[in-house]
């Protein structure tokens, strides 16, 4: 027997609506299912579909008793998880709960509308974890969807077209567009009202004040972007781009560390920054990422100038702010590439480079010993020392790969002698543990080298796949210097930025191979560019940029009280405007006539297919034929009839001031709640 297709039109109008609620729904929670446990998403998912199935068969909705012990069962489920009902996770997961079951008391237009403003407040929600454009894309479908089930909702009678209220819901979008733009770039952004809980995202920026193998050699895998920057005039080589992050100087056998004040002889470690030549101007817009540090360009002696915060350099020349960036933040640097830093002459606080924990890496030790012993190697300096280490790393059959494995207690051993091979972190971990064997003050700087520039908009992306470590060792006379063991063993890792792929599955291998290389390069590069304007004119708006627009307008020192002002200002105006063209119209047209449209444009709205501009009478016999279930139907057509008697009757009948009116208005609210 041949299956007939399924035809959505010709399904009752409450299954076609509930089922295209649900389906908004689903839109809504969608995003967020990658912040949920996974138990609250597969309840959510079986709630709905339970509602869907209810929907389609025309069976009853479960009773009260059901839904109180699902309730209470999800509270319970909420709180094992969370420890708590409050926060955002465990308030997100909650709403997401309660939705769901509202949808299976879905009886009378009150709860619709219960689930539609439920609806738009988790659709607010998706942003506590991203603002990316991807998300606000989503979301502005999910709200048209949301809209047109809301339109749809008020035209209780018949059956119209999810197409008309869908027409209608852009409608209203457009209509209040020009009210959304004035409050975005008007409305005060006061903390903490505006931003982020501090909750909000978690760490993405894959450096951290320690290191221990493996760490960074995860980071390849993640495309994600963490920041770009354009330049104002000449842009630096490949090789000299080298953005700097987390300076490790401790190390007790496994992990790396970042010195703190509380370190002895610290006070000692003074940057002493001196540049030459001329300098790199560019501006940086930073992702969140719950991290205090500003990353920049090796080096930049003047403090980048970021809208109300004041970074302040350690003596390892880290640039901090006083709080994580827990929003896109936007600064303008200056960098140089030739620079000069540190102490000229051995000082105390040298002593904590050369640092090792006991029994540590002892094959490493042995190694430093006899190079230390060999004739040869008498009176060299530590730069000598330093080359005749990257020697045996370009001769000594080394390898940069993505998959090291798992290092043990003695990484630099297995290094050196065992595996040959590793990621940068490995790489310039075992450098540092040969230099300071050797008695060289060596470090571990931690940070992104390279970045990709879209041909687009001209602005370099950083991703964390360039994330990257490398080494300083001192010399006397010199300060630090920059070694980048990496270089010796994958000369194109630091020169050509080229970078290691992730392994990809077989399906994505199958997708993407027949895909055409430069044509993905170019729409990679136009969804950049377009995310990029997004982040520099919306995510970026701060209120510094704000009172620049008032400075603009002429404005000479605003405050955030000028924005309210202006604010109010044109709210008044426009309410004038508004109100003084109402009162033209109201003249312009006939009363009668603007009484008949708008009966007519009710029940049209209403579900009734009605002829355009038709007389009273017609709208009456129209009524008459279309009389679908409408009880009052005969107090419509009475009333039509009496409107086109006050127009047309010889003598007219007498009737009361505003009569016709407050009749229009009982009927119109009769016909709401059928």
């Amino acid at each position: 027997m041949q299956m007939q297709p399924l035809n959505l039109a010709h399904l009752p109008r409450d299954t076609r609506d509930t089922l295209f609620l649900l389906a908004v729904i689903a839109w809504v929670v969608l995003p967020l299912t990658a912040h949920l446990p996974l138990w609250c998403s597969f309840t959510s998912a079986a709630l709905m579909l339970w509602r869907a199935t209810l929907s389609w068969q025309g069976k009853a909705l479960p009773s009260k008793w059901w839904l109180a012990g699902l309730l209470l069962a999800a509270l319970l489920a909420t709180w094992l998880s969370f420890k708590t009902i409050l926060g955002r996770d465990a308030g997100v997961a909650l709403l997401v709960l309660l939705l769901s079951l509202k949808t299976l008391e879905l009886r009378a237009r009150r709860d619709a509308f219960v689930v539609f403003f439920l609806s738009f407040f988790l659709m607010l929600s998706n942003f506590f974890y991203s603002q990316s454009l991807l998300t606000a894309s989503a979301m502005l479908i999910a709200m048209l969807g949301l809209l047109t089930a809301l339109v749809n909702a008020h035209m209780p009678v018949g059956k119209p077209p999810l197409l008309r209220a869908a027409s209608t819901a852009g409608t209203l979008a457009l209509l209040g567009t020009p009210v959304m733009l004035l409050l975005f770039l008007l409305f005060p952004r006061l903390a903490p009202l505006w931003g982020l809980p501090s909750d909000a995202m978690a760490g993405r920026s894959g450096l951290s004040a320690s290191m221990s193998v493996g760490t960074i050699a995860s980071l390849a895998l993640d495309d994600s972007v963490v920041l770009r920057l354009r330049f104002e005039g000449p842009e630096p080589a490949q090789s000299a781009f080298y953005l700097r992050g987390p300076v490790l100087s401790r190390f007790d056998g496994r992990n790396w560390q970042m010195l703190d004040s509380t370190t002895p002889s610290s006070s000692q470690l003074v940057a002493d920054l001196q540049v030459q030549g001329p300098g790199l101007r560019y501006e940086v817009t930073l992702e969140p990422n719950q991290r205090p540090w500003l990353l920049v360009l090796d080096a930049t002696p003047v403090a980048p100038a970021v809208s109300n915060h004041i970074p302040r350099m350690t003596g390892e020349l880290q640039w901090l702010l006083e709080q994580p960036v827990s929003d896109f933040i936007r600064y303008r640097v200056e960098s140089y590439s030739r620079f000069t830093h540190g102490p000229k002459v051995p000082v105390l606080g040298l002593e904590v480079y050369r640092r090792l924990p006991q029994d540590s890496n002892p094959r490493t030790e042995a190694l430093a010993r006899a190079l230390k012993a060999d004739p040869g190697n008498a009176n060299l300096s530590n730069t000598q020392w330093a080359e005749l280490a990257l020697t045996r790393l370009r001769n000594g059959g080394y390898r940069y790969t993505l998959e090291p494995g798992l290092f043990g207690q003695h990484s630099a051993d297995e290094f050196w002698f065992d595996r040959k091979e590793g990621f940068c972190e490995h790489i310039a971990s075992s450098f540092v543990v040969l230099m300071r064997n050797l008695s060289v003050p060596a470090r571990i700087v931690t940070g992104y080298q390279g970045g990709e520039k879209n041909p687009i908009d001209g602005f370099w992306t950083v991703r964390q796949s360039d994330a990257h470590a490398w080494a300083e060792i001192w010399q006397t006379g010199q300060g630090w210097l920059r070694i980048d063991p990496t270089s010796a063993v994958e000369p194109g890792r630091v020169g050509s930025l080229q970078r290691l792929a992730a392994p990809r599955s077989a399906l994505a291998s199958a997708l993407l191979d027949n895909v055409n290389p430069a044509l993905a390069l170019n729409l990679r590069a136009a969804w950049e560019a377009a995310n990029n304007r997004w982040n520099q004119w919306v995510l970026n708006y701060t209120q510094a940029r704000q009172l620049d627009l008032l400075k603009n307008i002429g404005f000479e020192s605003p405050r955030w009280e000028d924005l309210v002002y202006v604010l109010c200002a044109i709210v008044v105006l426009l309410g004038l405007t508004g109100a003084a063209w109402s009162a033209w119209e109201r003249q312009q047209q006939d009363p009668w006539l603007r009484l008949l449209r708008k009966a007519e444009f009710q029940l049209q709205q209403s579900g009734y297919k009605l002829t355009s501009n038709s007389s009273a009478r017609q709208i009456a016999e129209q009524l008459h034929q279309q009389s679908r279930g409408l009880k009052n139907e005969p107090a419509w057509s009475a009333w039509l009839l009496q409107l086109e008697a006050l127009r047309y009757s010889a003598t007219p009948a007498h009737s009361p001031p505003g009569y016709f009116k407050r009749q229009l208005a009982t009927l119109q609210h009769e016909l709401k709640h059928l």
